[in-house]
């Protein structure tokens, strides 16, 4: 298992995390994107020593980077969908929440590394929490995210995108709470959170898909909703047999299934298909970065090619 979980995190720091960085905002994040590599290389090389203080170092480097990273997360809270309301819009918190989820994995990897039982956590439990919240934190939100700023705005599917852009980063936190309390708590997470990520699959495979620019964008796409519905019954079921005691995945079985999936299928294709869709691309001739869907001017990362392209797709 150890093998299986440590490539399915070198592909977190390495790829997905600075790939999502140019989908959240091109201009603010190209060059944390350009340099992202460089800063999880200690990070992704600590994996695969023996636990220790070297480990540790290289982790903790790792953390420094993505503790930086979280500083950034409150800037994008204050953007609210509209003047008229004070609340971050849903897409922002989803973002938002991705921003700062690589720092609980950072964190939890230093102390993995160093042999310690954070929080009274064994350390398999702190070795799963690295993938997890590289791939159910910053890319699950991300996406929710994502497609949140292309259809939120839209009548009839509008109100499910944002249900889903609040219910990922809730369901993560009640994942991470769940940690601390039971594992009822857990699978109260994992209901919240699987419910957000079928309606992300839902939307993607409805919404999103049709507009892709090519087959190889709209295979992607289709590819990264259909594993979802999988993956996430898995995550279902491993929660419910931790909380019930009906029998249920091994953890070594949820780390090939579930967490291969959500690393390959899920994650991996998304942010090949989103970029595809031109998602990196900034508008050009506004001053603020690029429109959404609802028409705010936020700085996001879906193009006026892509906007399009899902306006006529309908």
């Amino acid at each position: 298992m150890t093998v299986l979980v440590n490539m399915i995190v070198t592909l977190g720091m390495i790829y997905v995390v600075p790939a999502g960085l140019r989908l959240i905002d091109p201009a603010r994040f190209l060059r944390t994107a350009r340099l992202w590599p460089l800063a999880a290389a200690p990070g992704a090389l600590c994996l695969w020593l023996p636990r220790g203080a070297p480990a540790a170092a290289l982790a903790a480097l790792y953390a420094a980077a993505c503790l930086a990273l979280a500083a950034r997360a409150p800037v994008r809270l204050p953007r609210a969908p509209s003047p008229s309301t004070a609340r971050p819009a849903p897409s922002e918190i989803a973002v938002a929440t991705a921003l700062v989820s690589p720092s609980i994995a950072a964190t939890a990897l230093v102390a993995e590394r160093a042999g310690y039982r954070l929080f009274g956590f064994g350390l398999d439990i702190l070795a799963l929490t690295v993938p997890h919240f590289h791939f159910a934190g910053f890319t699950a939100a991300l996406v929710a995210g994502l497609v949140c700023r292309a259809v939120g705005g839209r009548a009839g599917t509008g109100r499910l995108a944002r249900w889903a852009a609040y219910s990922v980063p809730a369901g993560t936190l009640l994942v991470l709470l769940g940690y601390f309390v039971d594992d009822w708590a857990e699978l109260l997470g994992a209901v919240v959170l699987t419910g957000g990520m079928w309606a992300v699959a839902l939307l993607t495979w409805r919404e999103i898909r049709p507009s892709g620019a090519d087959r190889t964008a709209r295979a992607l796409l289709a590819t990264s909703a259909a594993v979802l519905v999988a993956t996430m019954l898995l995550a279902l079921w491993w929660a419910a047999g931790e909380a019930t005691g009906i029998p249920h995945p091994t953890l070594t079985w949820m780390a090939a299934t579930h967490g291969l999936g959500n690393a390959l299928g899920f994650a991996l294709c998304s942010m090949l298909a989103w970029r595809r869709l031109g998602a990196d691309r900034p508008k050009t001739g506004t001053g603020t970065g690029t429109a959404t869907a609802t028409g705010t001017g936020t700085g996001t990362a879906i193009s006026t090619g892509t906007t399009d392209r899902l306006e006529t797709s309908r």
